[in-house]
């Protein structure tokens, strides 16, 4: 099939090239652009409590705003405020009022000062159906930054801005400067290795063009428009993402095409037989790694969290780009240009010695067991710390230090609890008829006292009387652990025994919507994962025939997950001295470990059955298949953990904490399992690895096994 396709392409190759660049250039032109959204409740299932508090708030408060951005006042001097300055504040407020962009705020009111008078708040509301979180509130945010700076200047005041709004416009900004980090990184990282490898001009570039001229546009287009089609919200963070996975995968399916390309072409063979060799040789491995790929990323469809579930979608529909790519743009590319591909080096035409990994292989043939124990054991250590992974909800960590929204988050402090910023509610609710006062009074008075609530104010009750509001300042920072402990524990069950009979109570705002994700995320691992290895399996058994060989890939494979989160724990909480890591990790360490992992280990075992079949013992197939199939998997391993490890430039520790993972998560997937766990179990199990489809046999083994029975 792959051979057919080789043919197809090399024939057409002027038109295979024609059509990706008409799909290009309709892609970039007519495709929906990705929006971006950080709104945490609209990733979250209707059961959860945090939301039923939000449907109870909208059906029995239809006016009551949540706080769009927050003003923080301060004296330039850092005294106290006097009487004068407290009015200054809310003339400056009330004078904002005209000038609010009245689709993203409600309006603004200034706030007493707080009681050691350090600090005066200003409040400016969301409007109804705004979510602090889209491209109108960045605007917004950025508009109120510049109305400020006029009503403060030439007096005693200064003024810092925070809140939803604020902090979404920080985190773009902050955003499109590591996109930028990352993309100049990854294009000089992939030139240098690429120069390195091939010592060709052409072949450095060849990946550029394909991915950025080509890819980029078509898979950003697609996942517009299966945005708009399945109303999918996809994550401002998966522009990032995608850049890193396109040139990442990219590059790596290319080296599979390249080496084998190379290999055929000095046996003496033309340019298009070497072509059709190339793809019918490695593109089974490309075309099943990349169904493998595919398939872990559409599993993220299972998960109740909706960043997941755009997400998954969002890097399938790019795998496959990259995959359809792969097989027909390249190796038309590879045809056109032939062995000029290679200039000016000449060393294409010479068989490598391939001394460093052909040394390797034998000492691996050798002493199979030793290497399984050695690589597997380490990896077995290293995932044990793997136990200490502390899950963070921190977001605002992963905002740069300097950033304004952040520095006014601690001026806020120095006058209030630090649960002002971000004030959560209990909504209480008669089941039938009517709240009484003498109900809301006696809930108020039970709830304020409890563990973790710096403030409670006085329950309002709803015009229809069927619900009351309770806002409440929790003692610390909304994000952080101790506040999403204090929810999920003493102020929930406090909040559920304090409830009158006849009627239920719900606590919402954002920290109850983290303790929601962190018990969906949970469920979500369970899930996602266990579906996600039994496709990935099948997938395996269908490419080896063999019923064995899936169940220690993927063991391997989890190993790795193993590890890798293991060595973060290690490098980020213990080294780094972070308290947590955030909560998305272990998701996206598996989507690419995991995914990315088998690849490899389906490139190393494809050529380990392929020398098997060529009537090498078990010992030898390893030996030679390392010799082959490592310096394509090193290759690519250190191609696509550079990729990775460039994540941390991108300054916020959400970023490099990522970066790390997956930098190291590759170079684990590609330089211990794929290049010695594989190959070495695989040995050890000799002809059994291949039950029951035989895969390993010779043609001749074949003919009298058949001819046998």
């Amino acid at each position: 099939m792959f051979a057919a396709l080789g043919r197809f392409v090399t024939r057409f190759r002027w038109l295979v090239v024609l059509f990706w660049a008409v799909a290009a250039v309709a892609c970039a032109i007519f495709a929906p652009a990705l929006e971006s959204t950080s709104n945490n409740a609209e990733f979250l299932p209707k059961h959860y409590e945090s939301i039923r508090a939000l449907q109870v708030q909208n059906d029995n408060f239809p006016g009551q705003t949540q706080p769009g951005a927050i003003l923080v006042f301060t004296r330039t001097d850092g005294g106290k405020l006097t009487d004068a300055d407290a009015a200054k504040v809310t003339a400056i407020v009330t004078g904002l009022n005209p000038k609010l962009d009245r689709k993203v705020f409600a309006g603004a009111a200034a706030q007493p000062p707080s009681d050691n008078r350090l600090v005066q708040l200003g409040v400016v509301g969301l409007a109804d159906k705004a979510s602090g979180f889209d491209p109108a509130a960045v605007d917004a945010a950025k508009d109120l930054r510049k109305d400020l700076k006029p009503l403060v200047e030439g007096t005693d005041l200064q003024v810092q801005t925070t809140g939803a709004a604020p902090q979404q416009l920080d985190s773009q900004e902050s955003g499109d400067k590591a996109l930028l980090i990352v993309g100049i990184a990854t294009a000089v990282l992939i030139v240098v290795l690429l120069a390195f490898i091939f010592r060709s001009v052409l072949i450095c570039v060849l990946p550029l063009i394909v991915v950025g001229a080509f890819m980029i546009p078509v898979a950003t287009g697609l996942i517009g428009w299966a945005n708009k089609a399945f109303d999918l919200k996809a994550d401002s963070s998966v522009s990032q993402i995608l850049i890193v996975v396109l040139f990442g995968i990219g590059t790596d399916y290319m080296l599979f095409l390249l080496f084998r390309y190379r290999e055929q072409l000095r046996t003496g063979a033309d340019i298009k037989d070497s072509v059709v060799h190339a793809m019918e040789r490695a593109g089974e491995a490309i075309a099943s790694a990349g169904g493998a790929v595919i398939v872990a990323f559409m599993a993220l469809v299972l998960s109740s969290l909706s960043i997941f579930k755009s997400i998954g979608p969002a890097l399938a529909i790019a795998v496959a780009v990259t995959l359809v790519a792969a097989l027909t743009l390249v190796p038309a590319l590879m045809t056109i240009f032939g062995k000029a591909l290679f200039w000016p080096s000449k060393n294409w035409a010479k068989d490598p010695e391939a001394a460093r990994f052909g040394a390797v292989g034998k000492s691996l043939g050798r002493r199979p067991g030793v290497y399984a124990l050695v690589s597997g054991g380490t990896l077995a250590v290293l995932a044990c710390f793997a136990l200490g992974f502390n899950p963070t909800f921190d977001f605002n960590s992963s905002l740069p230090k300097g950033a304004e929204s952040t520095e006014a988050l601690t001026t806020l402090q120095k006058g209030l609890p630090p649960g002002a910023t971000d004030p959560s509610y209990v909504m209480l609710k008669a089941k039938d008829g009517q709240l009484t006062a003498a109900q809301v009074n006696e809930f108020h008075n039970d709830f304020k006292t409890v563990k973790g609530v710096a403030f409670a104010a006085p329950g309002e009750i709803s015009e229809n009387g069927k619900a009351a509001s309770f806002t409440f300042l929790l003692k610390d920072d909304p994000g952080s652990d101790a506040a999403i402990a204090n929810v999920r524990g003493p102020i929930r069950s406090a909040v559920q025994a304090a409830a009158p009979e006849g009627t239920v109570a719900y606590v919402g705002g954002t920290t109850s919507v983290f303790v929601d994700m962190d018990k969906a995320m949970i469920r979500d691992y369970k899930v996602v994962f266990s579906v996600a290895a039994i496709l990935i399996m099948i997938i395996l058994a269908l490419l080896l025939r063999s019923l064995v060989a899936p169940l220690y890939l993927m063991a391997s494979v989890a190993l790795g997950f193993g590890a890798t989160l293991g060595a973060t724990v290690i490098a980020i909480q213990h080294f780094k001295g972070d308290p947590g890591l955030i909560f998305l990790l272990p998701i996206y360490i598996y989507l690419f470990v995991v995914a990315l992992g088998t690849d490899y280990n389906i490139l190393m075992i494809a050529r380990l059955r392929e020398e098997a079949r060529a009537g090498k013992t078990s010992r030898d197939a390893a030996a030679e298949a390392l010799k082959h199939a490592g310096p394509t998997i090193a290759a690519a391993g250190v191609i696509l953990s550079g990729t990775f490890a460039s994540l941390m430039l991108g300054g916020n520790s959400l970023i490099v904490s990522m970066g790390f993972a997956l930098s190291f998560g590759i170079f684990v997937a590609a330089f211990v399992m794929a290049m010695f766990f594989t190959p070495a179990i695989t040995t050890l199990m000799g002809h059994t690895a291949w039950w029951p489809g035989h895969g390993d046999e010779t043609a001749e083994e074949h003919e009298a096994r058949v001819g046998h029975h």
